[in-house]
């Protein structure tokens, strides 16, 4: 198959459904070979049944591309390793990892359950980093042997991440945590030949349904704007050769909108040149806040 993928070997996790599964989809259509891993869980990643992974490749050979299964739990190492060996099995080779996999288990703060809260962040955070680990140990190696690769990272943070959301303090910060390692991943794997990106997403999933029902709701006619796939074309572009010079990015995807998002930047500052008293520093606090930009709300305050 030929598109701006052809001949790429790409990793998406978490693609038996949703936002996933749009992306394995969209990347084959492009002319990868693509690896489909999902464990196959509920919506709070407790063990389901069937196999999504399985149904997706189905489908992506049905379309005429190539694509293989991969159940293993990407939040291991032994899963996040043989996650890369199944791609260098199949075909010999990896080009792209979109880290994708998650799941919820909301709660406000004061009724959060510890096991709630590591649960979450294992998956999304700790799966996060197992398979870029694992990934960059392979281009790095492959680097040294004079094999300079055309890598792509994609990972999968959230406006959840960027702005907060009420309800979500786990999901929240290990969403944020992902802004943090990719930038990180940027920086470290760069001379590599391996590019690094984030992409908050906004669509219609199994996570977004319930707790956004309002909003998420395909419409009877016309431009579905909450539909997975409206994301994958930026994920797809991001992890093709065609992105070159574009790592340490973060960027909000939502319908037809594509933004790039600044995050943190120095604003207005004070420099007394001598330790300030408490009540120096907060005079001097208050005039500062006057001048900065008011922040973003929190989802659902």
């Amino acid at each position: 198959m030929s598109g701006i993928c052809a001949e790429r070997v790409v990793v998406v996790t978490g693609a038996g459904r949703g936002l996933g599964r749009a992306h394995a989809l969209a990347f084959a259509a492009e002319g990868a070979r693509v690896v489909v891993n999902d464990l196959g869980v509920g919506l709070d990643g407790a063990p389901g049944s069937g196999s999504p992974a399985g149904r997706v490749v189905e489908e992506i050979r049905a379309a005429g591309g190539e694509a293989v299964a991969h159940g293993g739990d990407i939040a291991t190492s032994a899963g996040a390793e043989s996650l890369v060996a199944a791609a260098l099995d199949a075909y010999g080779r990896l080009d792209t990892l979109v880290n994708n996999a998650g799941f919820l288990r909301d709660r406000m703060l004061v009724n959060l359950d510890e096991d709630d809260w590591d649960a979450v962040l294992r998956v999304h955070l700790k799966g996060h980093f197992l398979p870029l680990k694992h990934a960059a140990a392979h281009w790095r190696a492959e680097a040294k042997a004079g094999r300079a690769p055309v890598a792509r990272i994609v990972n999968t943070s959230s406006g959840a991440g960027l702005l907060g959301s009420v309800g979500q303090g786990n999901y929240s910060a290990a969403k944020a945590g992902i802004v943090g390692l990719t930038l990180v991943a940027a920086a470290e794997l760069r001379r590599y030949g391996v590019q690094v990106n984030a992409v908050a997403p906004a669509a219609r999933t199994r996570m977004t349904e319930r707790t956004f029902a309002g909003t998420m709701a395909a419409p009877g006619t016309g431009f579905d704007a909450m539909a997975p796939g409206n994301v994958s074309p930026l994920v797809v572009w991001l992890g093709s050769a065609a992105s070159a010079g574009v790592t340490g990015r973060v960027f909000e995807a939502e319908g037809g909108r594509i933004t790039v998002m600044e995050g943190w930047r120095p604003g207005p500052t004070a420099d007394k040149g001598e330790r300030w008293t408490p009540a120096e520093a907060g005079e001097a606090t208050l005039k500062l806040l006057a001048d900065a930009e008011v922040p973003g709300r929190v989802h659902g305050a």
